[in-house]
């Protein structure tokens, strides 16, 4: 318990006062509960004796009514305070791992899935959340409350009663800290199973039309049945442990319940204590169900916050493999980017995915990278994107400046991207371009649109600019989704527009007019080209064909044409069957 709040700490110090007030509050209602209770006995005894009268009757009654407007007062005001600051933790840290996913690298998305990653940022966030707010709850009410109402018992009736009805207390305590530690164990086995299948459930939604294609819906509904079963399962052990609790506390609530009519009755006989005392005793014994049953609750939820925690600092600690400089320089516009003896491989790979690539690239150029599939094309313009650590060998540079002193902010801000996998949000058509730029009036989204070869598309969309494209862009052709993405980084107007195969789903002669479009738009910007189409780089200033990492060739179209190498015999290849 007291590493959760240790866990907790920081937020804790940063909402003290609240928490303080809450608790305040919360520890002067269970002050004030613990008065009517002697008035009942005081009027019992009043009554045994004959000694009532009507004045100090209605002056007991209006105590209780005042105490009763005064608890429901604070009970509102600890209720409202602590479980707000409940919920803005619960923000907080769900603001905190989302600007945390921000900043992560592919390599961290190749680590945890998706769907983990969202387990993570919901029922996990959940259990952290109930932890600051009800776990607060029960652990004033197992310690403070507890020991008030105990402490009332031996001061105001009687220790020895007191101590005899008590005598359960440690028993429950041994049977708690074991049910805890079960608990904290079960549930994390429970929530990385409810990750797993938050993760092959949205894998399915999203390929549900490959499914499909491949009539594999059986296959995956007996997949997901059993997935869904073993999530059932351990949430059973869980519940199992849960059930525990409250019958535990309910037969030790019992003997207690037993001791102190029994031993109560027999101190009435004897003259100790009087009849009115008996019953104020016996209402607080029932006012200590709660209590009792709070400890077991609190380790519930306790251990329950405590693996969630574990779970999203394992995430929150990872750090970003790439990192802005602690001494920045900061450059106005890249007029030049040069890549010097660049070899680079993956994190966890054996062997280099580049292998001393030299690029010279003036402000202005168009850059073509032609290859094979696997060559090295993607991995050499993620070199700019800065997606991993800087090259192991060489260096990356801007106007002479090694590309890892640049901020990222910088970096990433001069370029438009547009890669293979073209995500669309679900949002309309007008949004996903203004994507790139949220001020782009509607005039300069057309002109985009013209660019992009886009726009008689739009046009006949059913709500032009404002159609909805569905999840991930799917009520879009692919050749559409691809125009769209074009258009959004066209519409930032980049310094650097790199096309990682972007203009694969479009027919040859829309390629043509896109690449016409800019070639005329971007005279005077970078361009880099990826692509497998060799149709699409032609016009470039300079293309390199990539090799296993290698730069085999580098020249204009013409060079390579007399060169009569790779990029002759597939340039022939690809125009004797059309261009395709």
């Amino acid at each position: 318990m007291i590493s959760v709040f240790r866990k907790l700490s920081w937020y804790f110090k940063e909402q003290w006062i609240r928490y303080t007030l809450a608790v305040t509050a919360l520890i002067i209602v269970n002050i004030l509960g613990v008065i009517p209770p002697m008035l009942l006995g005081e009027v019992i005894d009043l009554i045994q004796y004959n000694q009532v009268t009507a004045e100090r009757f209605y002056e007991l009654l209006a105590i209780f009514i005042g105490l009763t407007i005064v608890i429901y007062i604070v009970s509102f005001f600890w209720d409202y305070t602590l479980f707000g600051r409940a919920f803005l933790l619960e923000k907080k840290m769900r603001s905190k791992l989302m600007n945390h996913f921000m900043r992560m690298t592919p390599t961290f998305f190749g680590h945890y899935r998706t769907g983990d990653l969202m387990a993570r940022s919901t029922n996990d966030l959940r259990a952290i959340m109930l932890t600051a707010g009800f776990g607060i709850l029960t652990l004033v009410d197992a310690t403070i409350f507890m020991f008030l109402i105990v402490m009332v018992m031996a001061i105001m009736i009687n220790w020895h009663l007191t101590l005899a009805a008590l005598i359960p207390l440690p028993i429950m305590a041994l049977l708690m800290q074991k049910y805890g530690r079960a608990i904290h164990e079960r549930f994390t086995k429970a929530q990385s199973a409810f990750s797993d299948l938050n993760n092959d459930s949205l894998e399915s939604i999203q390929g549900v039309r490959v499914i499909r294609a491949f009539v594999q819906e059986k296959r995956d509904e007996e997949q997901f049945n059993a997935q869904t079963e073993e999530v059932f399962q351990k949430n059973i052990e869980v519940a199992k442990m849960d059930a525990l609790f409250e019958p535990t506390i309910k037969v030790l609530v019992g003997m207690a319940y037993t001791i102190g009519l029994g031993y109560g009755s027999y101190l009435v006989m004897q003259g100790v204590i009087t009849i009115g005392q008996l019953v104020t005793f016996n209402v607080y014994l029932g006012m200590l169900i709660w209590p009792m049953f709070a400890v077991g609750e609190l380790i519930n939820v306790m251990q329950r916050g405590n693996a969630s925690l574990d779970r999203t600092g394992e995430v929150l600690s990872h750090e970003p493999d790439v990192q802005d400089p602690n001494d920045e320089v900061s450059i106005p516009t890249p007029k030049k980017i040069e890549f010097n003896q660049v070899s680079f491989k993956y994190p966890q790979a054996e062997s280099y995915q580049l292998n001393g690539i030299i690029l010279n690239i003036k402000q202005g150029e168009t850059i073509g990278v032609v290859g094979k599939t696997g060559a090295g094309k993607t991995t050499l313009i993620r070199q700019l994107l800065r997606e991993y650590p800087p090259a192991e060998h060489g260096v990356v540079t801007i106007n002479d400046v090694p590309i890892d002193q640049i901020p990222l902010s910088m970096t990433r801000g001069w370029i438009g991207y547009v890669p293979q996998d073209h995500t669309l949000f679900s949002k309309t058509v007008r949004q996903n371009i203004l994507f790139g730029d949220a001020n782009a009036s509607d005039e300069e989204i057309f002109r985009i649109l013209e660019l992009a070869s886009l726009r008689e598309d739009i046009e006949h969309l059913p709500d032009g600019l404002n159609t909805i494209v569905g999840e991930s862009g799917v009520t879009l052709s692919g050749g559409q989704k691809q125009r769209v993405s074009l258009a959004r980084a066209l519409i930032k107007d980049p310094e650097c527009l790199i096309l990682d195969d972007s203009l694969s789903a479009v027919d040859g002669q829309t390629e043509t007019k896109i690449i016409q479009h800019l070639k005329e738009e971007r005279s005077h910007k970078t361009t880099i080209i990826v692509a497998h189409r060799l149709s699409a780089v032609k016009h470039a200033d300079q293309i390199i064909v990539l090799d296993e990492g290698k730069m085999v060739e580098h020249g204009t179209h013409e060079q390579l044409m007399e060169q009569r190498n790779w990029y002759f015999k597939q340039y022939v290849k690809q125009q004797m069957e059309g261009g395709e």
